[in-house]
């Protein structure tokens, strides 16, 4: 995908992710940006308005929000205080995102709604990892059997068939649109048993991965539908 960027405007990296960014020759723009990992990262994230399918968010106040990041780059430092400044700053970051993700919500949505987004949220930043239905209950924070029920309400399918359907639509856009080989786009996508990976894909495309690939090269446009 493609996105034309605007002053105000965020952009979400993750790690191993290529992307590629470029200013406009005839109106250049300035970025800052912000590097950040560690055991809380995703967990925090996934609360921002950033989503795989949403990695653009136009913040409500640019002012402000250049402000704190620049904060993080000017508490840069040898002395031991400076770490936990620029982490600080960093809380701050996330914590302005956080506050305009949740205004950005609608009016009370209903509690089964909600389970859904967030259980959607997480899939789509953890699909690549060994996730479980158990493991997306968990993060969510009701059973197992009530998230297959609010799943079928609000999306029609279960949470393991539009986990399945994720990474294999994941997987065909880096079939369209890397080089990787096949066993290394299953691993990217959650599957680490490439034979395995290739009948699911079968199973919901129609066709095996490698005739995907082959289709791709004749006719490009195949991987939009």
């Amino acid at each position: 995908a493609a996105y034309n960027l605007q002053e105000g405007d965020l952009f979400l990296a993750k790690p191993n992710q290529l992307i590629t960014y470029a200013a406009d020759e005839t109106d250049p723009w300035e970025y800052y940006w912000v590097g950040f990992n560690g055991a809380c990262a995703n967990k925090l994230v996934q609360q921002t308005p950033f989503s795989d399918v949403q990695p653009v968010h136009h913040c409500k106040d640019p002012q402000s929000t250049r402000e704190t990041i620049y904060n993080i780059y000017l508490a840069r430092g040898p002395e031991p205080q400076c770490e936990a400044l620029m982490t600080g700053y960093l809380y701050l970051f996330m914590a302005q995102l956080m506050k305009e993700a949740r205004e950005a919500m609608p009016n009370a949505p209903s509690s089964s709604s909600q389970y859904v987004l967030a259980a959607i949220k997480y899939i789509q930043f953890n699909y690549s990892h060994d996730i479980s239905v158990d493991d997306i209950a968990k993060a969510v924070g009701v059973s197992r059997s009530h998230l297959y029920r609010v799943f079928m309400s609000n999306v029609g399918q279960s949470p393991i068939d539009y986990l399945t359907g994720y990474r294999i639509s994941e997987a065909c856009s880096l079939l369209k649109n890397t080089g990787l080989s096949i066993a290394e786009i299953a691993v990217s996508v959650g599957f680490f048993d490439q034979f395995y990976f290739s009948r699911v894909f079968k199973k919901v495309k129609g066709v095996p991965p490698s005739k995907y690939l082959a289709a791709l090269e004749k006719d490009p446009q195949l991987g939009l539908v």
